[in-house]
C-alpha cells in the first residue's frame, strides 16, 4: 500500500474500528494499480507536452519532449560519417581485389565504419533522452510542468494504472486463517458508482497489526474500459465472512 491509501485506511479505522460490519462487508478503498511520477533523465528546457490532465495514454506513447537541437546535430554528423564511411569500405575492397590497395587499408576502413556505427549509435541514445515516454498504459492524473521550464528530476506528469484497480481493506486478525490468494471477493463502491463486482485477492499480509489487531488485504479488480474510478471509499465481502 502507498502511504496516501495507508493514511485514508486509518481514517476509516475509527468509524469501523476495523472490524466486520453486521452484514459481512469491510470498509475498503478503490485505488490505482500503479501511480507513476514521471520526470527526466537529464536536464533540460521543455519543448512540447503533448497530452494534459485527464488523457489517456498508451505504454511507450510519447508524452513530452526536451530542446534537443544540440543532441539532433551529434546525430546527423554521427550518421554522415558513418554514411562516408560505409562508402571508403566499399571503393577499398574494389580497390583491394583489383590489387591497388593493401589488406590493411581494408581493414583500416572496415574499423573506422565500425566505430562511427558505435559513435551513431551513443549519439541516438542521448537524443532518445530528450523524449519522454509513457511507462504504462492509464491516464494523465498531473501535470506539474509546462513548455519553456527548465527540469532536472523535477516532477512532469503524474500517471496512474485503472486497470485493475487495486482494493485495499484491513480485516480483523480472526480471519487470517479463511482469506486466501486467489479468493474471490465481492466489491461494492459507494455511491454514485455503486454496484457490485468480483475482486481477486492478490495479497494477504502476513504481519498483524498489533495495535489494532487487524492485517491487510489486497484484491484485484478487472477495470478494462476504464469505467470505474480510483479513490472510491467501498465494501468487500468475502466468502462466508
Amino acid at each position: 500500500m502507498n502511504r496516501l491509501t495507508t493514511v485514508m485506511l486509518v481514517l476509516l479505522l475509527p468509524a469501523a474500528a476495523a472490524a466486520q460490519q453486521q452484514d459481512g462487508r469491510h470498509e475498503c478503498l478503490m485505488e490505482p494499480a500503479v501511480e507513476v511520477s514521471l520526470s527526466s533523465p537529464v536536464a533540460g528546457v521543455i519543448e512540447s507536452i503533448s497530452v494534459h490532465r485527464g488523457s489517456p495514454v498508451e505504454e511507450g506513447q510519447v508524452l513530452a519532449k526536451l530542446e534537443a537541437a544540440a543532441e539532433q546535430a551529434a546525430v546527423d554528423l554521427a550518421r554522415a560519417k558513418l554514411e562516408f564511411g560505409q562508402r571508403k569500405v566499399a571503393r577499398t575492397k574494389e580497390l583491394y581485389s583489383e590489387n591497388f590497395t593493401s589488406e590493411y587499408s581494408v581493414d583500416e576502413a572496415v574499423t573506422e565504419a565500425r566505430l562511427a556505427t558505435v559513435e551513431l549509435e551513443q549519439a541516438q541514445t542521448i537524443l532518445a533522452r530528450k523524449t519522454i515516454r509513457s511507462p504504462i498504459t492509464g491516464l494523465v492524473v498531473d501535470k506539474n510542468a509546462d513548455v519553456g521550464e527548465f527540469v532536472d528530476d523535477d516532477e512532469i506528469l503524474t500517471l496512474v494504472k485503472l486497470d485493475p484497480l487495486y482494493i485495499e481493506v484491513v480485516v480483523p486478525v480472526d480471519q487470517l486463517d479463511s482469506i486466501s490468494t486467489g479468493m474471490q471477493a465481492t466489491v461494492y463502491p459507494q455511491q454514485p458508482v455503486g454496484g457490485e463486482y468480483k475482486a481477486e485477492v492478490v495479497t494477504v499480509d502476513q504481519v498483524v497489526d498489533a495495535a489494532s489487531g487487524t492485517f491487510g488485504v489486497r484484491l484485484a479488480l478487472p477495470n478494462r474500459d476504464g469505467g470505474l474510478p480510483a479513490g472510491l471509499r467501498c465494501m468487500v465481502a468475502f466468502p462466508d465472512s
